[in-house]
């Protein structure tokens, strides 16, 4: 092969480059979050992906945390990689620096997808893989209480609601009025009709919950207790606002990976250091392989820790709805 012909061949690679603000541009309902979420459980499940343990680095005095985290979906036949890096000195929402991307290449031409800033995928993924638990260990809650208003609590409602139309009342726990008043509004742009009580009190809130769902930041001053649970209670943890001994005294226990868990949970060690089993992991309660419970009365306690395969598959789709609206700048970085 000559120069000429080698030239014609090689083609630039070019990528779509998609910043925060174009990917908030895109409209999605949580039913097809749901549904691109559970897919990607189930190739995993099923051997058709890999989600490689997550790594972590973080300086002594925890004033910040990085992760990095590759994957491979096979339903979408997309590879991924994502960063996360969080700067938090002092827990305070107005210093906090947290910056995160997701790089995707189609594994079937070998071509760059897109270059994204992974906020609004993880925003919308993290909600859905707690609906997707509810669906499977509480499939008859009517009440829910949130814990937290931050950006994984101002979504999780509308995916509750997606996954388990019956839920009569969510509750919602938090200090900041414009992070409640952002809950109610995220909730009524999916379901006019719906609306949140305020919970002045987390404890007696919680005695009344089928379903705890702790979204909370690192800074929160209240965690639900085991103690608090009503019998048969669903605690699912994301970030914080449930205590440790709802994970140990839980009846059943339930992770998205118990790998994952083993690096991100490291807050949830008992006085040895160590974390209970993991009764059943996510992808084979999907795959009806095990039980998301064994019984009605358990109480059961869920480690929601992010999977890059989920990340990769909504990555994918949000890509291809922006490039379908014109949105984002195509780069030749190769």
């Amino acid at each position: 092969m000559n120069a000429m012909t080698l030239e014609a061949t090689v083609q630039p690679s070019r990528i779509l480059v998609l910043g925060k603000q174009l990917l908030n541009e895109i409209d999605f309902h949580p039913a097809d979050v749901l549904s691109s979420v559970e897919r990607s459980y189930l190739a995993l499940g099923n051997g058709q992906s890999d989600n490689p343990r997550k790594l972590m680095s973080q300086p002594p005095e925890k004033h910040s945390v990085a992760y990095s985290m590759l994957g491979r979906d096979g339903g979408r036949q997309t590879v991924g990689f994502k960063t996360s890096y969080k700067y938090d000195p002092e827990h305070n929402r107005d210093l906090q620096k947290y910056y995160t991307t997701l790089l995707l290449f189609d594994d079937t031409t070998g071509m760059p997808v897109a270059l994204m800033d992974g906020s609004l995928v993880g925003s919308l993924r993290t909600p859905a893989v707690s609906a997707l638990i509810a669906r499977s260990a509480a499939p008859q809650a009517r009440t829910a209480l949130i814990v937290g208003t931050g950006t994984q609590g101002r979504m999780a409602a509308p995916f509750l609601l997606a996954a388990l139309p019956g839920i009569e009342r969510v509750i919602v726990h938090g200090h900041y009025d414009e992070g409640i008043l952002a809950v109610r509004q995220n909730l009524k742009r999916f379901y006019p009709e719906r609306d949140i009580e305020v919970s002045s009190d987390l404890s007696t809130s919680a005695a009344h919950a089928d379903i705890v769902l702790g979204v909370a930041g690192a800074g929160a001053a209240e965690a639900v207790r085991h103690a608090s649970l009503k019998q048969g209670a669903l605690a699912i943890l994301v970030g914080y606002g449930l205590h440790a001994d709802a994970l140990h005294g839980a009846d059943y226990r339930i992770a998205t990976s118990e790998q994952q868990m083993q690096v991100t949970g490291s807050d949830l060690v008992d006085a040895d250091g160590k974390l209970p089993a993991i009764d059943a992991e996510l992808p084979d309660i999907l795959l009806g392989r095990k039980p998301a419970r064994q019984n009605a009365g358990q109480t059961v306690f869920a480690y929601n820790s992010g999977m890059v395969v989920t990340d990769i598959a909504l990555g994918r789709t949000l890509a291809e709805n922006a490039r379908a609206k014109g949105l984002g700048q195509e780069v030749a970085l190769w």
